[in-house]
């Protein structure tokens, strides 16, 4: 009979996942990376006064890189966070990662089986676990789609709930950008959903509490962040003019151009968009991210099987989950089409239709992971590589061929 593995590949049985050691970690970056943290984000976290010896099930809306620290600062026992496979495969750092905190790796946007497995070990062994469940950090400023598969997970922890809010995380550090703009946060616990609670109700209303506690909306006047970098990549996130259609944009400092068609625009410390020398049709970039994406939806994908919708230089990567990164292809040539993506260079020639891939993502700012068959591969193009388009594209495909993805088609992959 075949030995179940956890999601580090150990029998799930015989070792346990949580160490003395953990609490020891805890303590310690408590005091000293967490003020740092604080200090760099000037963020106001609410500490939890509940008892640090029962184990929870964290959920979070994701709008920071440090989202995790706020969430670790605010419990006085370890947390154990679900995370991207990705810093799994970084070598001997990947190593001391899991001998100091212990975090439990998923593929993102894939049922995980074995992140599930994991989950219900560290549970039953008495840990909290966080993860949040968009799946990805908002390109938005507003909470994404959360997959409804978050309930089963609920109900199989039996664990209580506590829904925990990040707020102006969006204004101080952008998906898009490198910079962390001077303004102000608020992490805080927005409410405890005990397991009889969640027991006498539906999915349904399960799953609509959980998306009110988690759902924030960036695209507001709420303060002032201050940067002298405020626009700089945004072309991370925009591939869409709304006076020229599909495009590639540039940044520089606090203002940024179509390269199409010549309009720019000013970032605000706002957050608030602004016409040079030309009108903006949008107020705040959330809106502007809408019309991408309706744009996407409503593109023949059947039109560009032949010619390229966009071409890249990026290196290449052959991802041993879990244990490394090979570098295959070095400033790769790639190209997107209505139905596949190509890439080509350093003796590597791939073709990978979209129907063949079980998904794209892009992890942290802009690298972009494509899983076909048993194979992954990661791209890493230069700072202002936009990874994006890749993920909406392929979704648009997916959804138009075989409905994948959910409300109704329109969802884009994040």
């Amino acid at each position: 009979m075949a030995q179940v593995k956890d999601a580090r590949g150990n029998n799930a049985k015989n070792k346990n996942w949580i160490a003395k050691r953990h609490t020891t970690v805890r303590k310690i970056s408590g005091a000293t990376l967490g003020k740092i943290i604080i200090r760099k984000y000037n963020i106001d976290v609410e500490r939890f006064s509940g008892s640090p010896d029962r184990p929870y099930l964290i959920l979070f809306n994701h709008q920071t890189p440090s989202d995790q620290f706020f969430v670790g600062i605010s419990f006085k026992q370890p947390v154990y966070f679900v995370a991207s496979e990705d810093i799994f495969s970084n070598g001997w750092i990947s190593n001391m990662l899991r001998l100091l905190v212990a975090p439990i790796p998923i593929k993102k946007n894939t049922g995980d089986a074995r992140a599930v497995l994991t989950c219900m070990k560290v549970a039953a062994e008495g840990g909290t676990i966080a993860m949040a469940p968009e799946g990805n950090r908002t390109y938005s400023g507003r909470t994404g789609f959360i997959n409804p598969s978050i309930i089963q997970l609920i109900r199989r922890l039996k664990l209580p709930v506590i829904l925990y809010r990040i707020e102006g995380g969006y204004g101080c550090e952008p998906r898009w950008s490198s910079d962390v703009r001077k303004g102000t946060m608020r992490s805080y616990i927005h409410s405890l959903i005990e397991p009889e609670e969640y027991a006498a109700i539906s999915n349904h209303e399960l799953y609509e509490k959980i998306k009110e506690g988690l759902y924030v909306d960036e695209n507001v006047d709420s303060g002032i962040f201050r940067s002298n970098k405020r626009a700089e990549y945004i072309e991370r996130a925009l591939y869409v003019c709304p006076e020229c259609g599909l495009t590639t944009f540039e940044s520089k400092g606090n203002f940024f151009k179509c390269k199409k068609c010549g309009r720019s625009y000013e970032y605000g410390s706002d957050k608030r968009i602004r016409g040079v020398g030309n009108d903006s049709r949008f107020e705040f970039f959330g809106e502007w991210y809408d019309y991408q994406n309706a744009f996407v939806s409503g593109i023949d994908p059947s039109l560009y099987v032949d010619e390229q919708i966009f071409r890249d230089t990026a290196d290449l990567y052959s991802v041993i989950l879990y244990k490394k990164k090979v570098k295959k292809a070095r400033k790769a040539q790639l190209g997107l089409y209505g139905d596949r993506v190509e890439i080509r260079g350093g003796g590597t020639e791939l073709i990978l239709p979209f129907s063949e891939l079980s998904t794209v993502t892009v992890l942290g700012r802009n690298k972009l992971n494509l899983y076909f068959h048993k194979d992954t591969y990661q791209i890493k193009g230069a700072k202002s590589f936009n990874a994006l388009k890749y993920v909406n594209f392929y979704y648009h495909y997916m959804n138009l061929i075989n409905g994948k993805g959910d409300k109704n088609g329109e969802f884009l992959g994040l």
